[in-house]
């Protein structure tokens, strides 16, 4: 569990990023419409959660740093006890600044006047406000028909003389590096997972439905997790459903002969386990499979063996291109080394956290590609090759802590080992 001790040290370090005479504003967001008078689920933006711990719609933050003053100022919503019969409590007064450890926390109604008494050069209730940081990420609403970019716009509208800059980067640049409580969560998370893939292994049989997994995965995930739910849609694919990178329409019959794909996590927290096994449904490999499975095992145990602070994700991925095409070339699955590409074509690692994807810069942006990995920093390493014409789909995906010399495996307590699972399929 994240203490309001760490969310206040991760603000200081933000507030030590902005410049001088600078406020930044940010938003959990809203509830999203589906249709008619129903709503998404709630989703709170992770860079807010992460400097306050807050986890419910139409909640804000200020933090100040102007004139050598520091101010934080939390908003959530008021207590309504007619809309609490109909959908649950919300947070106190008391109860957020518990959590976050933001001593002055004030109803959302506020908001919109002390963004005024501190923005407005006549009142300049902290000074001359030069900059302004909002989260400009595309999507981000504080209200149905307003997102985090309109809200920009019109406070540039009513303040010209302030310049506006995206608190994206300065808040992921924090996110990329964990820790200790961020880890055990993440450790949490992969250990909740573990269960459900054995419980899956377990469970699975020829004439099962690839939903039927899903769902099993699902329940066991919330026992074990406390109902923190999934880190991402659970993808099972059995046969050739394997060879589609995210498959999600889960509506097929797994037979034997077929190698079920498993991505899959739970989370804790929302900090996001994120794994992949490929597994026999009969509980053997035939001998194709097994030496397929093997090369994508291999080169797994490679991108681990390499991952160390100073090294990038692009380089892996380079090492793994390499790994993957002289393979397939020695075996005589290719007939020229850069046809790998038509077996492996995806990336072999991103950033994981608060996000499957951990967030840096920008979520499509190849920058995160590019940044020297540091202790404390966790990225997948998934190597997968996906063979159509064979109908053999296989990925290994594991969870890595960079740490001062190298990495430790998160999910090596997760078999992956083909005489492993044989045998464990064997005493299922």
């Amino acid at each position: 569990m994240i203490t309001a001790n760490e969310y206040a040290s991760r603000r200081q370090r933000l507030i030590s990023m902005m410049l001088d005479n600078s406020v930044l504003i940010l938003f959990s967001g809203v509830e999203k419409k589906s249709s008619a008078d129903e709503f998404y689920p709630f989703e709170v933006n992770r860079n807010f959660y992460y400097l306050t711990g807050i986890d419910q719609p139409d909640s804000s933050l200020i933090l100040v740093n102007s004139d050598g003053e520091i101010k934080e100022f939390l908003f959530v919503s008021p207590y309504e006890p007619i809309k609490e019969k109909w959908y649950g409590k919300r947070l106190t007064l008391n109860e957020a600044a518990t959590i976050s450890g933001v001593a002055n926390t004030q109803v959302n109604t506020a908001l919109n006047a002390k963004v005024m008494a501190i923005l407005d050069p006549v009142l300049s209730q902290y000074g001359d406000i030069e900059n302004v940081y909002i989260d400009m990420e595309p999507e981000i609403k504080i209200a149905q028909e307003k997102s985090t970019l309109m809200y920009k716009n019109e406070l540039a509208q009513q303040y010209q003389n302030i310049q506006f800059i995206d608190a994206y980067a300065p808040i992921t640049n924090l996110r990329l590096r964990k820790s200790q409580k961020e880890i055990d969560l993440l450790r949490s998370a992969i250990d909740a997972t573990k269960i459900g893939i054995y419980r899956i292994m377990g469970a699975m049989h020829d004439g099962a439905k690839e939903y039927e997994m899903a769902d099993l995965f699902l329940h066991v995930v919330n026992d074990e997790s406390g109902y923190q739910g999934l880190s991402f849609p659970t993808i099972v694919a059995a046969g050739k459903n394997a060879t589609c990178l995210h498959y999600t329409t889960l509506k097929d019959t797994m037979h034997d002969g077929d190698l079920l794909l498993l991505d899959l996590g739970s989370r804790d927290g929302y900090y996001c386990a994120d794994v992949s096994r490929t597994i026999p449904v009969s509980g053997k490999f035939t001998p194709l499979q097994k030496d397929i499975y093997n090369i994508v095992l291999g080169c797994n145990k490679m991108v681990a063996s390499i991952a160390k602070p100073g090294m990038t994700i692009e380089e892996l991925q380079q090492a793994t291109i390499q790994y993957l095409a002289d393979e397939c070339f020695a075996k005589g699955y290719i007939s020229k080394k850069e046809d790998i590409m038509n077996y492996y074509f995806h990336g072999v690692s991103h950033l994981i956290g608060l996000d499957t994807h951990d967030a840096y810069f920008a979520p499509n942006s190849r920058e995160s590609k590019k940044i020297k990995l540091e202790p404390g920093m966790v990225i997948s390493n998934e190597p997968g090759l996906y063979m159509d014409d064979k109908g053999i789909g296989i990925r290994i995906e594991d969870d890595l802590l960079i740490t001062e010399d190298g990495c430790e495996v998160l999910t090596a307590g997760i078999m992956k080992e083909v005489d492993e699972i044989e045998a464990y399929l064997s005493n299922k």
